[in-house]
């Protein structure tokens, strides 16, 4: 059974800084491409950042190049995203994805707040 379980969200000031984290099971981690979404308040899911099997390659959102890098860690089943200079249009819930067996799975996803 694939599971997704994202943590590491919280309110921070703007310029600030935080650590995504995606812990992924049931599926072979290693093997497979692992995405980032996040959705805002009325908004529709978007794309943030990929990241390829091998790390090799990395794609960004337009919004978040500079600022955002996307990592993955074989060993411990975990994909990471680190968000730098913060602003409130970061503010949304991140999701950590995989396509897997013919399907897209999702976590619950983390809230991420941007404000003073």
């Amino acid at each position: 059974q694939v599971q997704l379980v994202e943590s590491g969200g919280a309110l921070v000031q703007p310029g600030g800084s935080l650590r995504l984290s995606c812990l992924a099971s049931g599926f072979p981690f290693s093997s497979y491409w692992m995405t980032w979404y996040r959705q805002a308040p009325g908004n529709e899911r978007e794309m943030v950042a990929g990241i390829s099997a091998g790390s090799r390659t990395r794609n960004y959102a337009d919004s978040v190049k500079g600022r955002f890098t996307i990592s993955r860690d074989g060993t411990k089943s975990t994909v990471y995203l680190q968000m730098n200079s913060l602003n409130s249009e970061d503010t949304a819930v991140y999701f950590c994805n995989v396509f897997f067996d013919g399907r897209n799975y999702w976590g619950q996803g983390t809230k991420v707040t941007v404000s003073s």
